[in-house]
C-alpha cells in the first residue's frame, strides 16, 4: 500500500493530489450531513425534533474549522471520526426497510475517510516540503 501510495505521488505530484483528495474530503462532508440530517427529520422523535439532528451531525460540525482551515491533523482525526459513521451506516442497513439509506450512510462515511486519509497525508507531505525548501 505504501509503494501505490509513493508511486501515486511520484507519477502524479503532491498538488493535485492534495486537491482531489480535498474535493472528495468537502463532497463527502456535505453529503453525510445531508444524509444525517435528513434521516435525522424522519426520525422525529420525542418533544424536540431537533434532537436526532443535534446528536447526529455535532461530531461532524466541530471538525468544520478544521476542513475550513486546511489541517491535515484535523483531517486525520476526522478520519477516525467517519469510521463511527460507517459502523452507524452498516447498522442500519440491517434494519427492515432502512436498506438504502444505510447504505448511502456507510458508503459516504467510507468516502470521508478515504478522503481524509489521502489529504492528512499529502498536504502533510506538502507543507514539509515547503518548509525545507
Amino acid at each position: 500500500m505504501r509503494r501505490w501510495v509513493e508511486g501515486l505521488e511520484a507519477r502524479h505530484g503532491l498538488t493535485p493530489l492534495t486537491e482531489r483528495s480535498r474535493r472528495l474530503v468537502l463532497v463527502s462532508y456535505v453529503a453525510l450531513l445531508a444524509l444525517l440530517v435528513w434521516s435525522g427529520l424522519a426520525m422525529q422523535a420525542g418533544d424536540n425534533p431537533l434532537t436526532p439532528i443535534l446528536i447526529r451531525t455535532l461530531p461532524l460540525v466541530l471538525f468544520l474549522p478544521s476542513i475550513l482551515g486546511k489541517r491535515p491533523r484535523g483531517h486525520a482525526w476526522l478520519a477516525f471520526v467517519s469510521l463511527l459513521y460507517f459502523v452507524q451506516g452498516v447498522m442500519i442497513a440491517t434494519l427492515p426497510g432502512q436498506g438504502l439509506l444505510g447504505v448511502a450512510e456507510a458508503l459516504v462515511a467510507l468516502g470521508l475517510f478515504t478522503g481524509c486519509m489521502f489529504y492528512a497525508r499529502f498536504r502533510s507531505r506538502q507543507m514539509r516540503e515547503t518548509r525545507g525548501a
